[in-house]
């Protein structure tokens, strides 16, 4: 009997670890629906051209909920086995947060925390009973780990996320999907600098590998791409 194409929605997917986590997944045999912005990714173009049908590609800006609700209408019939955001910004690393502005700081705050929650709650419904929500989180996002400073207002921001992933997850205690906070570790992209010691080709293959290993337990983990437990 013919195995069950399993399907992806990476969101965020124009460039950086979301668009790694799309070429990974195509890669693997899965479909993948992989959201930008506005502008035109040339390399999730270049990915669609040579996945025979498998890669779809959508545009929304999480932070509009018209366009998260014109996504979901667009998608109602689909049945997801991975909701994986993966879509988030920086601020200056080195501004100490007396020097941020209010702007600055929420702006940071609404696109890596906020918005990414309201997606997954709006998108709940089409992830399979056994499938796994993800979003993408950051080892900097752990207060327990935070000996050395920097990136104040990225670190909020991700840790607002694991707290808010955390409480929705304990609001939804009898659901059977699996909940994963990601640190995919340090990785040379836009984001993460030259100087980073992971390139995307080190980071998401393993990333994906705990989203395997960790599909249908259920409950909620905060891992790193090795697989282990990041504390809180």
């Amino acid at each position: 009997m013919a195995t069950k194409t399993r399907t992806a929605l990476i969101v965020g997917a124009s460039r950086g670890l979301g668009l790694a986590l799309a070429k990974e997944y195509l890669g693997r045999g899965w479909q993948v629906i992989a959201t930008i912005r506005n502008n035109p990714s040339r390399a999730l173009e270049q990915a669609q051209a040579s996945a025979h049908g498998r890669l779809t590609i959508e545009h929304v800006d999480i932070n509009e909920t018209a366009q998260v609700a014109a996504l979901h209408q667009r998608l109602h019939a689909r049945l997801l086995d991975v909701l994986f955001v993966s879509a988030g910004i920086a601020s200056d690393p080195d501004a100490p947060i007396g020097k941020v502005s209010a702007e600055a700081f929420a702006r940071v705050l609404i696109n890596n925390a906020l918005s990414p929650m309201r997606f997954i709650d709006a998108f709940h419904d089409l992830v399979q009973p056994k499938g796994t929500i993800v979003a993408m989180s950051s080892g900097l996002g752990s207060v327990a780990n935070n000996t050395d400073g920097g990136w104040e207002v990225y670190r909020a921001s991700k840790a607002s996320l694991n707290t808010l992933m955390r409480s929705y997850a304990a609001r939804q205690f009898d659901d059977p999907r699996t909940y994963l906070l990601m640190d995919p570790g340090w990785v040379r992209t836009d984001m993460g600098g030259a100087e980073a010691p992971l390139g995307v080709e080190d980071s998401i293959p393993r990333v994906v590998d705990v989203l395997e290993a960790n599909a249908g337990k259920g409950g909620l983990r905060f891992l790193n791409y090795r697989g282990q437990a990041v504390a809180w």
